[in-house]
């Protein structure tokens, strides 16, 4: 479980290092990150254990001395068959309860650190990109640390390369707390900006614009910054904070509304093509072989080459329009997959507890080993394995390459 939880500090590292957390931030921040990780280790916990235990009693004869006294093994693992199922309860409770909150509240304390304290979005002594800006201070002193000495700013344009570079020797933070805006005011400095000129002979000449400044005032949308970190990971995994009842329902109401969109799309479609209007213009009184003759040979060279450029524009505009909805919809296939899956693991879950307690058992009967060092190694591998091959399945299962459902039960099975 800590090694887990140092991988998961070591992730976030960007978002806590430099930032001048409280104490109680940072033990909130791994409070809410523990249950993800809680059932991640569980299934490798039972299995090491049941390995441990059941090695360490065939090692000792444990098991030769209760069959001596007329005990069998059914009857010696029947109170802890009863345990792991309760156990496997318990992990599906925990799972559809508790990890729901923990999610919500994790991402929702990612999303508000810029804004409950604006001058943690500034590291010290590294560029901190917010925005369009890249901004770099010396040192952070002061009230909040919202003072700051020598300021240097890249500010990015459509071009790659710092185009405008602004200095100062001081700056202040003034924005309010939980305010969306990164309020910067610097004090005596410089700005320079380099002209991009389309002009290749104006390019030469390095055109600049460069001025002094005793005060500048940079107001940064902080809240555009969290949008597209948090708001794109809301869209995608608001899944993860829905318990089954939720699940169900957004399961039922996602695919209701797939089948209508491609309803739509297809209807969309078939009166593009004007396949309903095509014999409208056609004289029922002409003797015309369109089995045999050119339908084109109706016409005049010029407008054939017309109808030529039409067809070919129609079918260029409809391939566009095919594909424009094809990318649509496989986000929002992928989007009912992950529902599908997050609803599935929670029961699989529950399961797996249980299957790798039945491994574990018989394994360390047959290894005979207890301890941490054979077992040990065994459970990892065979949980790396466990672990992987449902990684593997759910990448799978997001664009429909196998059936989400069986991408959650694939490695219990």
């Amino acid at each position: 479980m800590l090694i887990f939880l140092l991988q998961s500090v070591w992730l976030y590292i960007s978002e806590l290092a430099g930032k001048d957390l409280e104490l109680d931030i940072i033990l909130k921040f791994l409070i809410n990150v523990s249950p993800r990780l809680i059932v991640l280790v569980l299934p490798l916990t039972i299995l090491l254990s049941s390995i441990m235990v059941f090695g360490t009693l065939s090692e000792n004869y444990e098991f030769a001395a209760m069959k001596a006294s007329g005990i069998s093994l059914q009857r010696s693992m029947k109170s802890l068959i009863v345990f792991t199922f309760i156990l496997g309860v318990i992990t599906f409770l925990f799972s559809n309860n508790v990890v729901p909150i923990a999610e919500y509240n994790f991402h929702n304390l990612r999303k508000n650190i810029s804004k409950v304290k604006p001058s943690m979005a500034i590291a010290e002594g590294q560029f901190s990109q917010i925005g369009n800006y890249n901004i770099k201070v010396e040192n952070k002193y002061g009230d909040g640390n919202k003072l700051l000495d020598k300021v240097i700013i890249h500010q990015k344009k459509n071009k790659p390369g710092n185009f405008t570079v602004i200095k100062s020797k001081e700056g202040e933070i003034i924005s309010k707390e939980n305010s969306n805006v990164l309020q910067l005011k610097l004090y005596d400095g410089n700005y320079y900006d380099e002209v991009i000129s389309k002009d290749y002979s104006e390019q030469i000449k390095k055109p600049f614009v460069k001025s002094y400044f005793e005060e500048y005032l940079i107001n940064i949308d902080i809240g555009s910054l969290n949008e597209v970190d948090f708001n794109d990971e809301d869209e995608i995994n608001k899944h993860s904070m829905m318990h089954v009842n939720e699940l169900s329902l957004a399961i039922d109401s996602l695919s209701k509304k797939k089948i209508k969109d491609l309803e739509v799309i297809s209807s969309k479609m078939y009166n593009r093509s004007n396949f309903k209007t095509i014999s409208y213009n056609l004289n029922p009184k002409e003797n015309i072989d369109y089995k045999n003759d050119n339908f084109l040979n109706l016409f005049q060279p010029k407008r054939q080459k017309q109808l030529y450029d039409l067809a070919i524009s129609s079918v260029k505009s409809t391939i566009s329009i095919v594909k424009s909805n094809k990318t649509i919809q496989s986000y929002r296939v992928q989007n009912l997959n992950k529902h599908i899956m997050t609803m599935h693991d929670k029961y699989s879950l529950g399961f797996a507890c249980i299957i790798l307690f039945f491994i574990g058992a018989p394994l360390g009967t047959i290894i005979k080993k207890g301890g941490y060092g054979l077992p040990l190694v065994i459970s990892i591998l065979l949980f790396l394995a466990y672990h992987f091959l449902g990684i593997f399945a759910k990448n799978l299962a997001e664009d429909s390459s196998i059936n989400p459902i069986l991408a959650s039960w694939l490695s219990t099975l």
